[in-house]
């Protein structure tokens, strides 16, 4: 099964980070984020993932490039009998990647059109490039086959920002709960999909998948919510990046579910 991240957004609200290079390379503990994302699927063994690239796609390429020379010791031999005998074996050795170039400009839905002849499956899945979490992946799709429908997507309850007080008619605060979990639920994408959803998405540059495609399949009955009441963050803003650096270098990673 097919894993597809979408990679090639702008990240402009990240401009600290992504001025010279696109989120998804955006270090986290010493690793792109992208790796990250990659790992959690890797760990319920799913190895074979399409990137979907725009804003600045090469340097991800050249990273995928040059992934076994920067992560092992080799021995190179120059001239015309020019080899690399590589020393170590990284963790990575199944990993299978395509790379495709999906436009600089391109809306999600349109991306994920593009590479859909690289799909060779009934049922393949979604993800953004720039979120982590410990979602159960084999649970997801576990729960994705079960129900029948056409699309499932994983759903948080997301944090408030602020804290939340309960104020009596004299002004009076009667309780203060400090950044509590909302009672709704918020996608956190790790969408699980069978083919036919592609029916739904236009190759317009403009097509959306979080807009009518998905709008569609509500409208149908075609989609499903898995609910995730573990961790999920997606890094937008610096202070986003910060705070997932943080929990790594402390050794508190709650995504980090691979040895």
């Amino acid at each position: 099964m097919k894993t597809i991240i979408l990679c090639g957004g702008q990240g402009t609200r990240l401009r600290e980070e992504t001025e010279y290079r696109p989120k998804p390379l955006v270090d986290v503990g010493g690793r792109p984020i992208l790796w990250h994302i990659m790992k959690l699927y890797a760990h319920y063994s799913h190895r074979d993932f399409v990137l979907c690239l725009g804003y600045r796609g090469n340097m991800i390429k050249d990273y995928f490039l040059n992934y076994e020379a920067m992560n092992s010791d080799f021995t190179i031999s120059l001239g015309r009998q020019s080899k690399i005998d590589y020393h170590d074996e990284h963790r990575e050795q199944e990993f299978k990647v395509t790379l495709a170039d999906t436009g600089l400009d391109a809306m999600t839905g349109a991306r994920i059109k593009r590479v859909a002849r690289y799909m060779d499956d009934d049922i393949f899945m979604v993800t953004y490039g720039d979120g982590v979490s410990n979602v159960d992946i084999g649970a997801l799709v576990a729960f994705h086959k079960s129900h029948g429908r056409l699309a499932t997507v994983t759903t948080v309850q997301p944090h408030s920002r602020f804290g939340v007080l309960d104020v009596d008619t004299q002004g009076q605060v009667t309780s203060f709960t400090e950044k509590p979990r909302m009672s709704g639920w918020a996608s956190a994408g790790f969408f699980v999909f069978n083919r036919k959803v592609l029916d739904y998405i236009s190759d317009d540059p403009a097509c959306i998948l979080e807009r009518e495609p998905i709008e569609n399949l509500c409208r149908e009955g075609q989609l499903m919510a898995y609910q995730h009441n573990g961790f999920f963050y997606a890094m937008d803003t610096y202070r986003e990046y910060l705070y997932l650096n943080d929990l790594w270098n402390a050794g508190k990673a709650p995504w980090k579910i691979w040895e």
